[in-house]
Order: C-alpha cells, then sequence, then structure tokens
C-alpha cells in the first residue's frame, strides 16, 4: 500500500482502457476505486478482508469521494454483475497453481462477454517483495474463454516493510519500482 493509485493503472485510464462499469478486485485500502469513482466511472472495490473495506471506506469519506466498497471473495464472483472491466492490481500473483484456475474462472464470470481484465503482477524478474509470476504463468491462465490482448513489462510501486527489508536489502519505508507485467485480456 503506498496511498496512491499505481502509476499503471492510471496510465491504463489515461489511455482510455477502462470503460464501463468497474470492479476493482481486490482493492484493498481502495486507492483504484476511489480515483475511478472521482472520474466519474461506477465502479465497486471489493476485497475479502473486511478490515481492508473498513479502512477504503475511511479514505473515500477523507476525500470526499462516494466510492463502493463490498467484502466478497475473489475466487467466488458469481454473485456480481457483469462487468465492463475489472481491474487486479496485485493479487492474482497470490494466488498459487492450485486457486489460480479458480481465479480466472471467477474472473470470467464477472466479467461481460468483450469486456476486459487488467493484471497488473509482480514479475519473476524481481527481488522477492511478493509472490511473483512469469509472464507465461499469465499467457497460460488467460487461455481458454479469454484473448490475451497485451502483456508488457511495467513496475509496481511498493513500499518496504519489515517483510522485504532484509531479503531485498533495502531499509524499512523506501519507496520501489518492482518489475511487473501489466496483462490486459478481453473475455471471449
Amino acid at each position: 500500500m503506498i496511498g496512491e493509485p499505481q502509476p499503471a493503472v492510471v496510465e491504463l485510464e489515461r489511455a482510455g482502457l477502462i470503460r464501463g462499469d468497474v470492479l476493482d478486485v481486490g482493492c484493498g485500502t481502495g486507492e483504484h476505486t476511489i480515483l475511478l469513482a472521482r472520474l466519474g466511472y461506477d465502479v465497486l472495490g471489493i476485497d475479502f478482508a473486511p478490515e481492508a473495506i473498513e479502512q477504503a471506506r475511511r479514505n473515500a469519506e477523507t476525500k470526499g469521494v462516494g466510492a463502493r466498497f463490498e467484502v466478497a471473495d475473489a475466487l467466488n464472483l458469481r454473485d456480481q454483475p457483469g462487468y465492463d472491466t475489472i481491474v487486479d492490481s496485485a493479487l492474482f500473483h497470490i494466488f498459487d497453481d492450485g486457486d489460480r484456475p479458480r481465479y480466472v474462472a471467477s474472473l470470467h464470470n464477472a466479467c461481460r462477454p468483450r469486456g476486459f481484465v487488467h493484471v497488473l503482477a509482480l514479475s519473476d524478474a524481481g527481488r522477492g517483495f511478493g509472490p511473483q509470476v512469469s509472464g507465461e504463468t499469465i499467457r497460460d491462465a488467460f487461455g481458454v474463454g479469454w484473448e490475451l490482448e497485451a502483456l508488457e513489462p511495467t513496475t509496481y510501486r511498493g513500499v518496504v516493510t519489515e517483510v522485504h527489508a532484509e531479503q531485498i536489502g533495502l531499509p524499512v519505508g523506501t519507496r520501489v519500482d518492482e518489475p511487473a507485467w501489466l496483462a490486459r485480456a478481453r473475455r471471449v
């Protein structure tokens, strides 16, 4: 959590790649939901952690933005209406090989036909800032039922915590831009 939207997500919006009804899956403390609501999108932020949703609501209130948040399980999005755009910032890479297919199937269920899922995931070219995935893992995950339109290297901005400090050799509180993947998959 950096207290602001990921630069890669900001660029997606500026490039016109976020459209229609939006789901911010794994929204955490709500930075992307708040940004998109402020810009006029009909957006819902969801997270599995009730504490994160409570903090996201406080963040939106503090910023004077009427953003919507709900506690929900990203592995079970059956009850969600269809979305034109789904934004995943740092959720895909936390799933292991067993849960990843369930997650992608859940995204497929929540995404309208011809809608997009944008995935920002830490790259296996990084220093171990968090769980990491290869480009091949993303390609494989978004095979059946999807058209992978883009898979590009980018960065994920983070703040070094005690968990990462020793492993990556930087002091706690240091801002880092770690290697990441930005994928755009269209539901077919």
